[in-house]
């Protein structure tokens, strides 16, 4: 069972979970003169280091291995600290991927949006 939310209260995913808010991806098909090629992905990003509110566009390749949802519904990011452990809690089972080294990313779905979940392993000194 869910519980209704208040105006003034963050969603439960920050507020109960510690969540923290990475970044905003929208998918877009228009090219940008600053976008950047990930040939790895078959992805075009841009905004992600320069957004001061950490709002990325997405522009797929064909053969991009990102889900059809992600290209065509914009999604939430949110950083954990335990990936699997986060997706314990909510009851979900994901793929979880590696898309750069230190780096675990998990997709969930809420409600038909894409919510991506980020496990930074930060290299010890």
């Amino acid at each position: 069972m869910t519980e209704d939310r208040q105006d003034h209260e963050p969603p439960a995913a920050v507020a109960r979970r510690g969540w923290r808010y990475h970044h905003l991806g929208i998918p877009t098909a228009e090219p940008h003169p600053d976008e950047i090629h990930l040939p790895e992905l078959k992805l075009y990003v841009r905004g992600f280091r320069t957004s001061p509110y950490g709002v990325e566009w997405m522009r797929f390749e064909p053969g991009c291995p990102v889900s059809d949802l992600v290209r065509r519904v914009p999604h939430l990011a949110f950083e954990v600290d335990d990936l699997e452990a986060a997706l314990a809690e909510i009851g979900a089972a994901a793929e979880i991927t590696s898309p750069s080294e230190g780096v675990r990313v998990a997709m969930i779905e809420d409600g038909g949006a894409p919510v991506e979940l980020i496990e930074f392993r930060k290299p010890r000194d």
